[in-house]
């Protein structure tokens, strides 16, 4: 059976994780190559989302597409219009992540989901920045391809990142945010500068 593009798409991006993870990948390269897989696959988010694989899906094209422009951004002088305008797509692009974190979330029923403040060096994210970690194998056996191989973390575990503060506030309201710092399962990824 034929692969559709989507499905190349995670399966891309598993074996960019792997690459990064053993070194052979920077940050940088792997947040281009998500983008340029992206661009030569000429794929788009789905514009409804009703089920678990699209939504995460949807989660991994717009992080990729707010780290991008995020990056893009720091190439240009402060307050540059270059700048400015690199940023504000990077944020849409991070408004659109969060918007499907949450029907995500509400797609699992808040199940199996653990939440936590995470450790940063960067003193923007102190206190913001946290985890939100998935672990239902039942799920996301599905779609293994799209769980992220880092070390500490079970073979199907799926890990979010936010500082939304309506994402935070549904967390602790379903009681599946613990209040503790702790480090990130993806510590050397999210405290690796680019």
């Amino acid at each position: 059976m034929a692969q559709n593009k989507f499905d190349k798409f995670l399966q891309h991006r598993q074996s960019l994780l792997f690459q990064y993870k053993m070194g052979d990948l920077t940050k940088n390269e792997f947040i281009d190559e998500n983008f340029y897989t992206i661009e030569s696959l000429g794929i788009k988010p789905f514009k409804r989302v009703d089920n678990i694989k699209k939504a995460i899906y949807n989660y991994h094209y717009y992080n990729a597409l707010a780290k991008f422009y995020y990056r893009q951004a720091k190439e240009f002088p402060k307050r540059s219009k270059q700048r400015n305008t690199y940023l504000e797509q990077s944020d849409s692009y991070y408004y659109e992540k969060d918007k499907v974190t949450m029907t995500l979330l509400r797609l699992l029923d808040y199940e199996n989901v653990d939440a936590y403040f995470v450790s940063v060096r960067s003193k923007k994210l102190q206190n913001k920045l946290f985890e939100i970690v998935i672990r239902d194998p039942d799920v996301l056996f599905e779609i293994n391809t799209l769980s992220v191989p880092f070390g500490g973390m079970e073979a199907y575990d799926l890990i979010l990142h936010s500082k939304n503060t309506a994402i935070l506030k549904k967390l602790r309201e379903e009681g599946v945010f613990r209040d503790k710092k702790m480090k990130s399962l993806t510590d050397n990824y999210i405290n690796q500068t680019y």
